[in-house]
């Protein structure tokens, strides 16, 4: 999920990918204006990142096609393209391939979302703090991980799409014997700056509390990094948001599991203006059929990703 209004937006690069620059944001938590911090290395050393970093996966839009009585809704003056605001910094959400073209689930759900009313897709790269402003007139839409947040509900319709948290993941068959609900003893991986960076310092404070054995907390600056290095042994756990999770389990071919269940989960939406009321009907329409269609769980599916919603909620009461 992307961070809430008064959270700081960070930087990542997507799962296993070379080390480049690409930014993430943190489900609940990370920098709206940039940034980063001292990592605890780069993760290169180990032959996973080089092994895993193959085609990402996608789903092929073109199997989509257009629902007339929901074209229909669309506005009169409506031109025939619809143009998705999103950040490509948040795999697998969200972010560039090898090729420098978009991809990622987010990106796939707007294909899907344009073919079933008959539009052209424009997908337009922005910092991810302008692109809530620049709806209804440089956007159609925002599709870019936007947590449902009441601040947001005052400044923009949300459509719900999906249920995102946080997550721990380590090694596929969890050889440390870990138990979700104690942590204290082990080596815990986080990115920098994330609300499970916050949230693991939290962590640590109450096994010292306790009496417990330490919890060690390893920062690093991309999540790549961390999944690299729970992949080679030096940390015990990952924290992270659970797409970024599931994502590291498709990534690395079953190398990663997740330890107990997702927690801290919330709806995000497709944001789209107050004041168009029927660009936002038509779009709800849109996303019912795809949910009632099967065609969101596949997409979600092709991303190793679970949390896909049943009902596209029009905002949502919190």
């Amino acid at each position: 999920m992307r961070p809430r209004p008064t959270t700081r937006r960070l930087t990542l690069l997507p799962l296993l990918a070379a080390a480049g620059a690409l930014t993430l944001a943190s489900c609940t938590n990370a920098a709206e204006t940039g940034g980063g911090g001292d990592g605890g290395g780069d993760g290169t050393d180990s032959p996973v990142a080089e092994e895993t970093a193959e085609a990402v996966p996608s789903f092929d839009a073109s199997s989509v096609t257009t629902v007339d009585e929901i074209a229909a809704m669309l506005p009169a003056d409506f031109d025939g393209t619809l143009t998705q605001g999103v950040n490509l910094a948040y795999a697998p959400a969200e972010f560039r391939d090898e090729n420098q073209d978009p991809v990622g689930y987010d990106v796939d759900l707007a294909r899907a979302l344009a073919n079933v009313l008959g539009a052209e897709l424009e997908v337009s790269h922005a910092e991810f703090a302008s692109i809530i402003p620049g709806i209804g007139t440089q956007y159609d839409m925002g599709l870019s991980s936007f947590s449902v947040t009441p601040e947001r509900l005052e400044q923009v319709n949300m459509i719900t799409y999906l249920e995102a948290g946080s997550t721990f993941s380590v090694q596929a068959g969890n050889p440390q014997d870990l138990d979700p609900e104690n942590l204290c003893g082990a080596t815990m991986g986080v990115q920098t700056g994330t609300i499970q960076d916050e949230q693991s310092a939290e962590m640590a404070a109450q096994c010292e509390a306790d009496g417990e054995e330490p919890l060690e907390v390893l920062r690093y600056n991309s999540q790549a990094d961390v999944t690299t290095n729970l992949v080679g042994g030096k940390i015990d756990v990952m924290y992270a948001d659970s797409p970024v999770g599931q994502y590291a389990a498709l990534q690395t071919d079953g190398q990663v599991e997740q330890l107990g269940e997702v927690t801290d989960a919330a709806p995000q939406g497709i944001v789209v203006a107050k004041d168009d009321a029927e660009l936002t009907a038509a779009l709800q329409a849109a996303m019912q059929h795809l949910m009632d269609e099967g065609t969101w769980a596949e997409i979600l599916d092709a991303w190793g990703i679970t949390g896909a919603l049943s009902t596209a909620e029009l905002n949502p009461a919190l």
